[in-house]
């Protein structure tokens, strides 16, 4: 019997414990896993210097309009000639203007009072061919830092930012923490109407910054970027639920981030626009948009007797 009982403890020392092996057979680490969607690459199509290219970049058919703080540089977009700025007085009401887009002979700019706080933001627009300020839309303290607006589908779309940087008012707080930034919809009247988060896998690639360019592309898709990063991200509304569907990335080339635009002015040659601070130019792109399939959505079922889940 002693015999019986050290075999069976030699074999137990022996042998991993069948309970705690199950669960890697069980659960297969692929599932486990979180599988980012597939990457792609722009291609460059042209650059321009511009001095003013340190926020964001707008563009229609015959201009881009380079966005700093408190300046906006219309450009001739075949010669890349400046012709005209906006410029903010140093004392004026224009502390951070953040991206740009055009809407029919306007321009509309996003505003906010970064880093200050609490956080403020406005919208203001301008008359793309004199270029001066013809009107202002405040949204006063609202859902974070308003970092992009753009015209799509009858109505408009705008990203509210918030940051993982500490607050500069010594507090230690967070400014809005980077995993509270949103995705609104806007009537006419700019009043938010629906709201969508980022996914946090995303954010993460932000973090401590937050969503800084947002431009629905003529594939129907909406395009982000971040602060930094020389990436731009597809994006589709969620059959359900609150959180946008990542479709791809697609790398751009010498550009950090910051505010976009997409070139909609003809349908037959889109181009997708950006900038590079350090080297204070905006670039111009051609996007894969046929290699980039929506993925299947994942939803739900509807089930009959017999084929409930219990």
């Amino acid at each position: 019997m002693k015999k019986l009982l050290v075999l069976v403890a030699v074999a137990a020392a022996a042998v991993p414990s069948l309970a705690a092996a199950a669960p890697a057979a069980v659960v297969p680490a692929a599932v486990v896993a979180s599988v980012d969607p597939p990457s792609f690459v722009a291609t460059p199509v042209k650059s321009f210097p511009a001095f003013d290219a340190n926020q964001a970049v707008a563009v229609d058919a015959k201009y881009f309009y380079a966005v700093n703080n408190r300046t906006i540089t219309k450009h001739d977009r075949r010669t890349g000639e400046p012709l005209l700025q906006f410029a903010g007085d140093l004392d004026g009401p224009f502390e951070h203007l953040d991206s740009a887009a055009v809407v029919g002979s306007k321009l509309y700019a996003v505003h906010s009072n970064y880093p200050e706080y609490p956080m403020e933001s406005s919208i203001e627009v301008f008359d793309t061919r004199t270029m001066r300020h013809v009107g202002t839309h405040s949204f006063g303290i609202e859902r974070g830092s308003l970092t992009w607006l753009d015209r799509h589908d009858g109505a408009w779309w705008a990203g509210f930012a918030n940051y993982d940087n500490p607050r500069e008012d010594g507090s230690g707080e967070l400014y809005g923490e980077t995993y509270n930034t949103q995705v609104v919809k806007l009537n006419d009247k700019f009043e938010v109407v629906a709201g969508w988060t980022i996914p946090k896998t995303i954010l993460d690639r932000f973090k401590p910054m937050s969503n800084s360019g947002g431009s629905w592309g003529p594939d129907g898709r909406l395009w982000l970027t971040g602060h930094d990063l020389g990436e731009a991200y597809a994006m589709k509304l969620p059959v359900a639920g609150s959180e946008l569907r990542w479709v791809a990335t697609v790398d751009l080339p010498d550009v950090q981030g910051q505010g976009i635009a997409w070139d909609r002015s003809t349908a037959k040659n889109p181009t997708f626009w950006a900038i590079s601070r350090p080297a204070k130019q905006v670039r111009s792109f051609t996007m894969p948009l046929r290699s980039i399939v929506d993925p299947v959505a994942k939803g739900w079922q509807v089930n009959g007797p017999g084929s409930f889940r219990r």
